[in-house]
């Protein structure tokens, strides 16, 4: 079980008192869902209809992170101390684009952190090994034409198994969801109540 007690946690987008949180549950962007400039998107949420490129095929519609979004540019911070773990773009068509993952260690346990759809510009510099910490700008939002294709946003997600270069399946089928959910646990956990 992961516990962040006693943790020091920062925010990984600086967001206003109040943001819109999406449900995805319905067609996407109906009811003007889609003009706020900061939202949230929900973890284990059924995004049927919603992921119809190569990459989702075999039913995948089941959410394992929480996305933030925000305006192109927006500064994406560390949410704890850790290391860089791997950086690159993962290019396929409703992938993430540039993407980070960090690794922290919380009370014993490893858990490796995803930033999905950043700008290109947030790999500049980025060397695996380096020292992060609570706070520390890492990133900037991607445009949609450099961040798989998406509205500016972060796919946020945590995982207690290593990935395998700089990619986790952000969107599971049901019948994996019951162990997705374990290997990728709420990252409200760190993030705190966003909805």
């Amino acid at each position: 079980m992961l516990d962040a007690e006693g943790m020091e946690l920062s925010p990984v987008v600086d967001l206003p008192d109040v943001v819109h949180v999406h449900d995805f549950t319905t067609p996407p962007c109906s009811n003007g869902q889609c003009e706020a400039e900061f939202s949230i998107g929900k973890y284990d949420e059924e995004r049927r209809g919603m992921y119809d490129s190569e990459l989702f095929a075999g039913n995948r519609f089941i959410h394992v992170g929480i996305d933030i979004g925000a305006p192109v540019g927006t500064p994406v911070r560390s949410f704890a101390d850790g290391v860089v773990y791997s950086y690159g773009v993962n290019s396929a068509v409703g992938d993430y684009g540039p993407t980070i993952i960090t690794k922290h260690n919380f009370n014993g346990v490893d858990v490796w952190a995803l930033y999905g759809h950043l700008s290109s510009a947030s790999l500049d510099g980025l060397v695996v090994g380096n020292a992060v910490r609570a706070g520390q700008r890492m990133a900037w939002l991607g445009e949609e034409r450099e961040n798989g294709g998406w509205p500016p946003h972060l796919h946020f997600q945590l995982s207690l198994q290593e990935p395998e270069g700089h990619d986790l399946p952000g969107v599971v089928c049901p019948s994996e969801r019951a162990k997705a959910l374990k290997t990728f646990p709420d990252p409200r956990i760190v993030l705190g109540q966003l909805y």
